[in-house]
């Protein structure tokens, strides 16, 4: 069990650290609306700017944890119960703006990892 969780913990991570570092500022199909970026896909849900960089900062932290959490498992649940609600609003977000569901597919994917991992680790 300790193994399954490791590795949905590294997926979670890398998944979040690749949109916000990496993917930050290019155009995915998983996007917003109409979005070709990230500030776009926070302009097409109504959010400001400094809302975005409070979420990615957010993200990111998270994500640390869950991939410091493989080391020291005591961050684990912070890092996921984090994940947990920041993925419930991004879902939120698509649902909002009436996004196809493909579209949703990987908030809700890691939605539904980050549940697992949150479970697992209490």
């Amino acid at each position: 069990m300790q193994s399954l969780l490791n590795v949905f913990q590294v997926i979670i991570a890398l998944g979040i650290l690749n949109v916000w570092l990496l993917r930050f500022g290019k155009s995915t199909t998983w996007r917003g609306g109409d979005a070709q970026n990230m500030q776009e896909e926070f302009a097409v849900y109504g959010l400001p700017l400094w809302f975005m960089r409070v979420i990615g900062l957010m993200k990111v932290s998270f994500a640390t944890l869950l991939l410091a959490g493989v080391w020291i498992p005591g961050v684990t649940l912070y890092g996921a119960v984090g994940m947990v609600a920041l993925m419930t609003g991004a879902v939120a977000m698509h649902i909002k703006v009436k996004d196809p569901l493909r579209k949703s597919l990987p908030a809700l994917s890691m939605l539904g990892l980050s549940i697992f991992v949150a479970v697992a680790a209490s």
